[in-house]
């Protein structure tokens, strides 16, 4: 049976100044952890299987390693961040800041290594892609654990992650159809080409709420097009990215095509200005996304870039109740609330508003839990630093006039004392709150009341976020309004969550995205090439020797 227990606080005024020192995460002499002996009977096992299985990564207190030329290296940095499982504050691993001489080692790797396999023919690139979407299978279990040790989510939400890695490499084996160029005879005996060519040495930096999707955004992309990467996925959570570098050297990728580093402001700086990196993706936060687009761009790099996000869901009072409200609760609460589209806002229309009690009672009993116990919904934030920040959006909803319908902040977990567990929150307030305008990135749904589908349209369009947005109807007339008249870059009509799969693209607008080509599907192959366009005029009538003569010369 669970048992947890929910109640209001008053915020403590000293949280904030704790948690700006919970995000300075380099290692402290002083500062002791609890060993692999923190981690119950369903974890333990599972860390121990991966530091001794995985070459890069550890899950019992050992350093995460750099991965360049196809090697696993200790760094000799002095500044190591400690990966901590958010559910026990058991230390995990130790991460380095790679120092700038590892850096550009890496970056002469893959500056080497594509000398070559920018030369490899487009059906050997393809090779590895197939091969890679095999190792992941195989071993998807592997990253699943590393997910939920690292980063809190649960064991079935940490395997979509891998899933919707996987299907972006399986969509990349396709790259044979989607590279092909243009050929065009513009004269008599005149032709124009255009051929899709790779760019060089790309760089991904990849956020904590995916630590395996995300990476799989960019690898199997950047190298079916023939380009070569430095990695740098989030020194909160490097597991994941660890072993899928391993399985890229397993399926046969040539030494130096991707190479992993870590850090944090100084190695993002460097991928900024390194003169050799030819293009920037990023997923991330709005002040991160920015610095590096600016930086990056003028440097002369490409750059994509996922910032933040506002997801709205209008609910319309001819709508299927149980679909939409089981679907919201799903989209809002899954991951913690950790997601780029995770729907954070509920749009209630005319007599729907009724519906929010049964919203509440509906989460309410949502089971928040270790990422590994049987049953659970949802896990951790991923720090106590972003618990604090959650807990004060929350708090300034009350502040601010608003309520609290269902209050998370005070949740107690069984087992799991020292956790960073926020549990489902239902807030109703208006748009001019901090809990509406900003992204709160944890499981808490913003409820706001509107009379009419236009005036839910206009709350949407005034948001400064762009990712998504949803609605709930049985009117198709209705759907084809919100449709036409909604502002976002990705709409779902009774679909929580409308990301689009791999052989669509990312397609966020507004405030949400910096650059103009998105990630995956067709957008990715453009952005990782680069066109060339060739005209060439051979004459027929100057062809040699077409017949050889037999006749006796004159």
């Amino acid at each position: 049976m669970r048992v947890v227990t929910r109640s209001t606080f008053p915020l403590d005024p000293s949280v904030m100044s704790i948690s700006r020192l919970a995000r300075i995460p380099l290692r402290s002499p002083s500062r002791s952890y609890a060993t692999t002996a923190g981690l119950n009977a369903l974890a333990r096992p599972k860390a121990e299987n991966l530091s001794a299985t995985w070459k890069g990564t550890s899950a019992t207190g050992g350093n995460t390693k750099n991965f360049i030329g196809g090697t696993f290296v200790d760094s000799k940095t002095t500044q190591w961040h400690d990966v901590l499982d958010p559910s026990t504050q058991t230390l995990l691993t130790r991460v380095p800041e790679t120092t700038m001489e590892e850096f550009d080692q890496a970056v002469d790797a893959a500056s080497q290594a594509f000398k070559s396999w920018s030369k490899q023919s487009v059906i050997a690139r393809q090779r590895f892609a197939i091969e890679l979407q095999y190792q992941i299978r195989q071993n998807a279990d592997a990253l699943a654990h590393s997910i939920v040790l690292e980063q809190g989510k649960t064991l079935a939400d940490a395997h979509g992650d891998v899933l919707r890695g996987l299907q972006v490499v399986e969509s990349a084996i396709a790259v044979t159809s989607n590279i092909v160029g243009e050929k065009l005879e513009v004269s008599k005996d005149m032709d124009t080409e255009v051929r899709k060519l790779p760019l060089g040495v790309c760089a991904s930096i990849a956020p904590f709420n995916f630590p395996a999707m995300i990476p799989l955004w960019t690898i199997p992309l950047a190298t079916v097009t023939g380009n070569t990467l430095i990695l740098k996925p989030s020194e909160r959570d490097p597991g994941a990215a660890m072993i899928i570098a391993e399985l890229c050297a397993r399926a046969g990728l040539p030494e130096g095509v991707v190479n992993v580093v870590h850090g944090t402001v100084p190695v993002v700086n460097r991928i900024c200005d390194h003169e050799a990196i030819k293009a920037v993706s990023f997923v991330g936060g709005d002040r991160a996304g920015r610095h590096i687009y600016e930086r990056a761009t003028k440097n002369g790099k490409r750059v994509q870039a996922n910032l933040g996000a506002k997801n709205h869901a209008i609910i319309m009072p001819d709508a299927n109740m149980n679909l939409a409200l089981n679907s919201i609760i799903g989209a809002a609460f899954g991951a913690a609330g950790q997601r780029c589209m995770a729907v954070s806002v509920a749009v209630l229309v005319g007599a729907a508003q009724s519906w929010l009690p049964e919203l509440v009672e509906r989460a309410s009993k949502l089971n928040v839990n270790g990422g590994f116990e049987k049953g659970a919904d949802l896990g951790p934030l991923i720090s106590p630093a972003s618990k604090a920040r959650v807990t004060d959006l929350i708090a300034s909803c009350a502040d601010e006039g608003g309520r609290i319908h269902l209050d998370g902040r005070n949740i107690q977990v069984p087992g799991y004392s020292t956790g960073n567990f926020v549990g489902p929150t239902v807030l109703e307030g208006t748009v001019g709150m901090r809990c509406y305008r900003e992204e709160i990135f944890g499981p808490v749904l913003t409820v706001i009341t509107s009379d009419t589908l236009d005036d839910a349209l206009d709350i949407i369009n005034e948001n400064k976020y762009g990712n998504g947005a949803v609605i709930f109807t049985q009117s198709g007339a209705t759907a084809r309004k919100f449709e036409s008249g909604v502002n976002v870059g990705q709409v779902g009509i009774n679909v929580p969550i409308p990301v689009p799969l791999p052989m669509f693209a990312w397609s966020g607008n507004k405030g949400s995205v910096l650059g103009d080509i998105g990630f995956y599907g067709k957008s990715g192959i453009n952005f990782y090439t680069q066109n060339k366009t060739t005209t060439s005029l051979w004459r027929q009538e100057d062809a040699i020797g077409n017949k050889a003569s037999v006749d006796m010369p004159t």
